[in-house]
């Protein structure tokens, strides 16, 4: 993973030495409100429901022992004990006191780590495909040019005051592990007719108010021309974009209104126009965050039948929750934070420092963060694996439900968020409740269960097999049902709702109806998305609000 040189330290540190010297004044009253919060902003601060709360970001979700020590060590000292990984890879802790968060960045720091653009209309945290440089279907690791793209957008001085916040998703396999298509920008890496690897570039995908799938703007773009081009892009978004209402200042909606080629023209034309003054290809820069992302020295092994003569139990965990790896004698192990008795991404302090000994033990001592809110040990030998799952049993972290209804995502909702509408941990612990037969969960095969609590979209409601938005009506939580969406692959949508939203104590049972309809109607071995999409939103719409049994 890449370490920090000098340069970084020195950033890092000013910038610990500046925000608390910003604290300090005001909570003396030196320095108002207004001033104070896009100063707070640009450190990852928030101030929610019931405390501050802390976006650490994680650069591409990659994760050292020590650094997941330092996350335990915070949790204990400085918050409540526990901490919550998101949809971005990052982890936000929810319960800080204001006048501590300067020395839980100076610990952050001391570990090379820092909240610098986890929040902000600035360039967010850089994302990139959980299994990258181990997936047999990657064309290329983007990790170094997840990090090439992070150090060039850190306090960019053009960049640090957009209209609204930006993110970026670089990925290397056409699986789409990324999410790429809605997000801001999205960078796929391709191989061209004459093997040459380049970015296809996509721009204006999002989620929130009016979610939308990126457009492609470039099939092939050269690997020197990438910072050049992501400032056209920039540049033109900085100049263009609406900065008269929040809810239409995404890049998105500057790409729908002019439409994907008037914009396309627009950023080649900036992009030419700029050519002497963008930022010059530095071809040894890259060599050198490349080297940090050589692989290690694994070992010469074969790969290993582990299903003979193992338990039912062990057998269906490593089915779903081990993934093929691209070195014979390895695979990838998910730690699962989907256990039905915790929130979904949460995880205490005590096992931070298991995960972190764990992962020193059986997997070169990194961890990953995951899109979906689990953890991931991307090189663990196959012969350690059965010791790990029962390390991970003990844990509650080897709940084998991977890519079942209930690995859903969850965003904290209204325990926490002041911007919620609705709660979203007590509807996920009904969904966990409701389906607790993990023999259903694999009749009923993969499924994307997706929950926000708000409009902002921080759970991805939008993009789920099946979206729940949280509701205010009248002061009662409710929630909007969404069907078909989908964030990976070629075929990334934007889920349809389905009809009026339900009571918050009919959710579980309005997904059941919509499993029903599933099962009917499902061809043999055919996924949920895929009988959506073949047979449409009608039947479903029918059964759920079918006159003998619709919600009073």
């Amino acid at each position: 993973m890449y370490q920090y040189d000098q340069i970084d330290r020195q950033l890092v540190n000013q910038r610990v030495a500046q925000f608390r010297d910003q604290t300090r004044r005001f909570l003396a009253g030196e320095l108002g409100e207004d001033d104070f919060r896009s100063l707070r902003l640009r450190n990852g601060l928030y101030i929610q429901k019931h405390a501050p709360m802390l976006r650490i970001s994680v650069p591409y979700g990659l994760l050292s022992s020590t650094q997941l020590r330092m996350f335990a060590r915070i949790a204990r000292e400085y918050d409540k004990g526990y901490g919550h990984f998101t949809t971005r890879q990052n982890l936000q802790f929810n319960w800080p006191k204001l006048e501590t968060v300067p020395d839980i960045l100076a610990l952050l720091a001391s570990v090379e780590m820092h909240a610098i653009q986890t929040s902000g209309n600035c360039i967010r945290n850089v994302t990139a495909d959980h299994l990258a440089g181990i997936a047999p279907d990657e064309i290329e690791d983007p990790r170094p040019w997840c990090e090439y793209i992070r150090q060039w957008a850190t306090l960019h001085p053009e960049f640090s005051f957009l209209p609204r916040k930006f993110k970026i998703a670089v990925t290397g396999s056409p699986a789409d592990r990324a999410a790429s298509k809605v997000h801001d920008i999205g960078l796929h890496l391709v191989r061209n007719a004459e093997g040459e690897v380049g970015f296809e570039v996509l721009v204006g995908g999002g989620l929130g108010r009016m979610p939308m799938v990126g457009h492609v703007i470039r099939n092939f773009l050269p690997k020197q021309d990438l910072l050049s081009y992501l400032e056209a892009i920039l540049r033109t978004y900085n100049l263009e974009g609406r900065r008269d209402n929040i809810h239409r200042a995404r890049i998105k909606i500057l790409v729908k209104a002019l439409g994907p080629e008037k914009f396309r023209d627009m950023v080649e034309a900036e992009w030419q126009a700029a050519r002497d003054t963008a930022p010059v290809y530095d071809a040894a820069e890259v060599e050198r965050i490349k080297a940090f992302f050589t692989p290690p020295h694994y070992e010469t092994l074969s790969n290993e039948d582990l299903m003979a003569g193992q338990s039912s139990e062990f057998r269906n965990w490593y089915q779903r929750n081990t993934k093929t790896h691209k070195v014979p004698g390895y695979r990838a192990v998910v730690v699962s934070l989907k256990a039905p008795t915790r929130p979904p991404g949460d995880i205490t302090a005590d096992e931070l420092d298991r995960v972190a000994a764990l992962s020193e033990q059986y997997s070169l001592g990194q961890i990953r963060s995951t899109h979906d809110q689990n953890l991931l040990f991307a090189d663990v030998r196959q012969k350690d694996i059965v010791a790990l799952w029962h390390e991970l049993k003990s844990l509650d972290m080897g709940t084998p439900n991977v890519g079942t209804l209930t690995d859903m995502i969850c965003c904290p909702g209204g325990d926490f968020c002041s911007l919620a509408n609705a709660t979203s941990i007590p509807i996920a612990r009904q969904i966990n409740e409701r389906f607790d037969d993990i023999d259903y969960l694999y009749d009923l095969g993969p499924i994307e269960l997706k929950m926000s609590g708000c409009m902002n979209a921080c759970g991805h409601h939008s993009v789920g097999h099946i979206g729940i938005l949280g509701v205010d009506k009248n002061g009662e939580e409710w929630y909007q049902i969404t069907l078909g969406g989908s964030a990976s692959g070629f075929d990334a949508a934007i889920g349809q709702v389905i009809g009026p939203s339900v009571r918050h104590a009919e959710v579980a049972e309005t997904i059941s109806r919509i499993l029903n309809v599933y099962v009917a109607e499902r061809k043999e071995e055919e996924r949920f998305i895929d009988t959506f999409r073949r047979i449409g939103v009608a039947p479903f719409k029918a059964r759920v609000y079918a006159p003998s049994d619709k919600a009073a």
